[in-house]
């Protein structure tokens, strides 16, 4: 690491040299000065770290020096050494922002020595406090920049946020994809943009590290020159480097502001790093959104297309329910319509058509229930007593099926809100089916009925033949039946009258022997 470098200014060219001796010996660079007016001008174009200076000296007096070397050089120590102190003189300095004070002549070299250090603990210590006092409001604006997800307000937030904290008068945020030429300007205010402009971008843009440019004192003559035809007195600008994405961030102060420091440049550095690190927040949670909505999109495409097919197969299985007994009716209106048949014949023909009329209207009733399964005004319904009813009202004709019923029901079943006649519908439908699958030889069917979070769960397990694998994913959709003779709509009605009592009717896989049906219904009814 390079030692400091420390700027002697002494109108006493013995004096000039001792210092100059004693320091470089203490292991510092140094370089010296009788003339002040030829210091005001080295703090132009030479970075310094301390400016030993004297306070008395002919045409230029030393307050003076250091007034010019904070304009040029604000972050520098400063240390005044003098044969007259006064209090007086004390106060001004302090006034003046001056690290410390040392009387000549010096008693021994030691002395001079132990200022230089103190004036650097001192500089350093009125940094760090200003870079604390700083960061402060700088945690609110890296909380709000992070909180912001819409894009324009959070680079509204971020221009407004780099004026504030580094007080200047013109900020903008230029960014380009990895493989793009040029930046765009994505958000700005107070700038005129021109070639000069753009061109700082792009310089900015080709280094890793912020970049201070200060139209006088050390640096980049080509920047300033840039500068300069911008018509400013210093600008900062902080690259940010992603994998896909280029951001630069700048800031500038016209020729009636001040110039920026070095602790001005850690701040923006800071807060370019916070504010980079929100857009690109924002950029991905504007990919995720964007995603989103064309996976919802897709979606309601593919429900939509799913609703025609479904429309379509509805209208096939209607129209194929409707065809058979009409085409029955057809024929036999046909045959009884012929003469020569005896009378007996031709009745027999009109039972047969009133029985498919018959099936036809049971078909439609049925239908009608599958549009309508909610219809009537919900009642408290003793789930426990309506599958005592169901169960004996059934009796005889489980019995000649051979089905023995077991049945596991807690006496404690809180009460549900439902459609009486249409709950029972369901019972009477599920028991049916579970008679037909354990035809002809009969078996068991076991109802279990207990107390769930938040309703009541009922099990209908019988032991017959079970639904194969391939039947499963069908069984809730309308005409779909395993049986002969079969309507298909009996489970669709069920499952539309327990989806409306706000419950579920399920299947539930690997339950062998046979099928079981679970039926979850909430206390509250519908929801």
């Amino acid at each position: 690491m390079e030692s400091p470098f420390i700027y002697v200014v002494d109108d006493e060219p013995g004096i000039a040299m001792l210092c100059e001796r004693v320091l470089s010996r203490a292991g510092y660079r140094v370089a010296t000065e009788t003339n002040p007016r030829n210091a005001v001008e080295y703090f132009e174009d030479h970075p310094i770290d301390l400016l030993l200076v004297d306070i008395r000296m002919p045409e230029v007096d030393g307050f003076e020096v250091i007034q010019h070397a904070q304009r040029w050089q604000p972050d520098a120590a400063t240390l005044i050494m003098t044969g007259h102190g006064t209090v007086d003189t004390a106060i001004r300095a302090l006034r003046q922002g001056v690290d410390g004070l040392i009387l000549k002549p010096f008693k021994q070299g030691a002395e001079l020595v132990d200022a230089v250090k103190l004036a650097f603990a001192d500089n350093q210590k009125k940094r760090d406090a200003a870079r604390t006092q700083a960061l402060r409001p700088l945690f609110a604006v890296t909380e709000a920049m992070l909180s912001e997800i819409r894009r324009a307000p959070l680079l509204d937030l971020i221009i407004k946020a780099l004026i504030a904290q580094v007080n200047c008068s013109q900020a903008a945020c230029y960014q380009k994809p990895k493989d793009a030429k040029e930046y765009s300007r994505l958000a700005a205010k107070g700038i005129y943009e021109s070639d000069s402009l753009l061109e700082l971008i792009s310089r900015a843009g080709d280094s890793d590290s912020p970049i201070l440019i200060n139209a006088s004192g050390p640096g980049d003559q080509a920047l300033k020159t840039l500068l300069a035809d911008l018509g400013l007195v210093s600008a900062i600008l902080a690259p940010v480097h992603h994998p896909s994405l280029h951001t630069i961030f700048y800031a500038a102060r016209g020729k009636e502001e001040l110039p920026f420091r070095e602790s001005d440049l850690e701040m923006f550095q800071i807060l370019a790093r916070q504010a980079a690190t929100a857009l690109e927040n924002s950029r991905l949670y504007a990919e995720q959104l964007e995603y989103v909505r064309q996976l919802e999109a897709s979606q309601k495409a593919l429900i939509q297309a799913e609703k025609m097919a479904a429309v379509g197969r509805l209208s096939a299985s209607i129209a194929h329910e409707l065809n058979n007994p009409l085409q029955a009716v057809q024929n036999c209106l046909h045959l009884a319509g012929r003469e020569d048949l005896p009378e007996e014949k031709r009745r027999e023909y009109f039972d047969l058509a009133r029985t498919e009329l018959e099936r036809l209207m049971i078909t439609a009733r049925r239908m009608l229930d599958f549009y309508r399964p909610n219809a009537s005004t919900q009642t408290q319904v003793n789930l426990a007593d309506m599958l005592d009813y169901v169960l004996s009202l059934m009796s005889k004709q489980l019995s000649e099926a051979k089905v023995n019923v077991l049945k596991d029901i807690r006496d404690d079943l809180p009460l549900v809100s439902a459609v009486g006649s249409q709950i029972q519908q369901v019972f009477i439908n599920l028991i049916l089916n579970a008679a037909d699958a354990m035809a002809p030889g009969g078996g068991d069917l076991r109802i279990t009925a207990r107390m769930c979070e938040g309703g009541v769960e009922l099990f209908f397990q019988d032991s017959g033949r079970g639904v194969s694998l391939d039947a499963q994913g069908n069984v809730f959709e309308p005409f779909f039946s395993t049986k002969d003779g079969g309507t298909g709509l009996g489970l669709t009605v069920s499952y539309n009258i327990i989806t409306a009592h706000g419950g579920s009717l399920e299947l539930l896989p690997d339950r062998a022997p046979g099928a079981c049906f679970r039926i979850i219904l909430p206390t509250g009814g519908t929801q």
